[in-house]
């Protein structure tokens, strides 16, 4: 099948999918005319990674996602231990935003909102101190 039709059953664009064959993540086989041939193999590889992709996976770890899910011989530790670094990644990000929004929500508290031209939240991006 051609990249549209891989596209439409995949979930994924067509410009994913020609990226994801650039780096190497899928490699179609080409017709006669040089054209793309995707099998349903391929379109069920893509729909794999779309949904790593879609868990916040990185193209790194979908790459040795890929490997692990092609290698019936693999143990299910490495993928798993996959899974928790990706996890803690998560949980990091998360802190860091819980900390970000209890920042903002200081700044937005101490911010007066009216007329005034001062305004704690510029103050704190030009590196000033917020005033009481």
């Amino acid at each position: 099948m051609n990249v549209g039709a891989a596209a439409r059953r995949s979930g994924l664009p067509a410009r994913t999918i020609r990226y994801y064959e650039d780096i190497g993540l899928i490699s179609p086989a080409r017709a006669g005319n040089g054209y793309r041939d995707y099998s349903s193999d391929d379109v069920h590889r893509l729909a794999f990674l779309r949904r790593a992709r879609g868990l916040g996976f990185s193209i790194e770890d979908c790459r040795q996602l890929m490997a692990l899910y092609r290698d019936k011989s693999r143990a299910s530790h490495d993928v798993r231990e996959l899974a928790k670094n990706h996890v803690a990644a998560i949980e990091e990000k998360v802190r860091e935003l819980q900390s970000t929004r209890a920042t903002l929500q200081t700044l937005i508290h101490a911010c007066h909102g009216d007329e005034r031209p001062d305004c704690p939240i510029l103050d704190d991006m030009a590196g000033q101190a917020v005033r009481n």
